[in-house]
């Protein structure tokens, strides 16, 4: 009996000794079969035939997203469907913690090429972990969407400014590396930030009273705010965050409607929030790596294909992505700009992003548009020509 257990566990470490040297050494090229091993074989009547294990890690990689249910990891799995072929590119999403691990997870983990980013966690690493530049190991790939701002509060919070001294909850991976960044930025102290608890906990003591606010970035609608959330008595509420001008380097303005969370806003009440953007990133590879190669390869298919994501059954936010959007403070990918260079899409650069406040205050100018000189209205008004200009590309 132990003698077959001894044999049975050596032949396990064996098989992980075999996979482990299969993803860090690359195998001797083998001769292709008079069958194509790795073209999706759709007729149930033929043998099928297992794929070249060489062929298949060459073709495979892995994107780190987020927990299940939000919109990363709808990304990920959207990613796989659409851009799978079984022939140069296979994609496996990994379910991981959020936007601040998957920046270790795309640094250390030997399994992971690609991760999603938000761009307002490089701030964070600089105020919590004391690194001044994490994105010079990473380059983006593209922007994939908005992570809207939410700010869930009892009905006595009437701005972001009243969580002066409160209690904060936050989970670190959901909220709380926004929070940081956003109060280290409009100089709000409050009480304590617990970024321990869950997201579904967290919105339980919220409704509990436990707390004074939850915080969280995430692409709206967040299922759990709109359906965990029953507030009948309507004590709770969104919060507005004014787009502020200390935060307008690294934020977007946007909007939380009724419509999209009718258990937190008065029936046509829409308030201002802000948004981050969400990128698909890598680590820094040398262009002569095999690892640079695979991602150059998922590049190349993720990128002709853009299109079809934007398409239904897809997820919604896919109509905010952009593979030609100039992100301040990040480096493109390598093989993203020869894609770009070689299909004569010319990424606008930062200063045709920072043109874009330029091009409004002639649009006001030109038109005399009653009340633009008050900076609260003009404010507003650059908030909406930012908004169409997002739907309208």
């Amino acid at each position: 009996m132990y003698v077959r257990y001894l044999i049975a566990v050596c032949f396990g470490f064996c098989a992980l000794a075999d996979d482990a040297i299969s993803q860090t050494a690359p195998r001797p090229p083998v001769a292709r079969q008079a069958a194509e091993p790795n073209v999706i074989q759709n007729n149930p009547d033929e043998t099928w035939t297992i794929p070249d294990r060489n062929r298949v890690n060459e073709g495979t990689v892995t994107v780190i997203t987020a927990p299940a249910g939000g919109a990363t990891s709808v990304f990920g799995s959207d990613m796989a469907r659409v851009l799978d072929d079984d022939a140069t590119v296979r994609v496996l999403p990994v379910l991981g913690k959020g936007p601040v691990r998957n920046v270790v997870d795309v640094l250390y983990l030997k399994s992971i090429d690609m991760g999603i980013v938000t761009t307002d966690v490089p701030e964070f690493y600089k105020l919590q972990y004391k690194i001044p530049d994490i994105t010079s190991k990473l380059k983006y790939i593209a922007k994939l969407y908005h992570n809207e701002v939410h700010v869930i509060a009892r009905t006595s919070i009437r701005s972001i400014f009243d969580l002066e001294g409160k209690k904060i909850l936050a989970p670190t991976d959901v909220g709380y590396y926004a929070a940081k960044v956003i109060f280290s930025r409009l100089g709000i102290k409050p009480a304590s930030i617990d970024n321990q608890t869950d997201d579904a906990r967290s919105i339980q003591k919220i409704a509990d009273g436990d707390a004074d606010a939850y915080i969280v970035s995430t692409g709206k609608v967040f299922p759990l705010a709109r359906n965990l959330i029953k507030n009948e008595d309507r004590s709770l509420h969104l919060v507005p965050i004014p787009y502020d001008r200390r935060l307008q380097d690294l934020y977007l303005p946007t909007t939380l409607s009724s419509e999209e969370y009718p258990n937190l806003l008065s029936p046509g009440q829409t308030i201002n929030t802000v948004a981050a953007s969400q990128l698909l990133v890598t680590y820094d590879w040398p262009q002569d790596s095999e690892r640079y190669k695979k991602v150059a390869r998922f590049v190349d298919a993720f990128f002709s294909k853009i299109d079809e994501f934007q398409k239904p059954p897809r997820h919604p936010k896919w109509s905010e992505s952009s593979i030609t959007a100039a992100i301040p403070g990040w480096q493109r990918f390598k093989a993203s700009e020869d894609w770009l260079a070689a299909h004569n899409l010319a990424p606008p650069t930062t200063a045709s992003v920072d043109a874009d406040r330029s091009k409004f205050e002639k649009f006001l100018s030109e038109r005399r548009i009653q009340g633009e000189t008050d900076p609260a209205k003009r404010e507003a008004l650059f908030r909406a020509f930012l908004e169409w200009q997002k739907r309208n590309p």
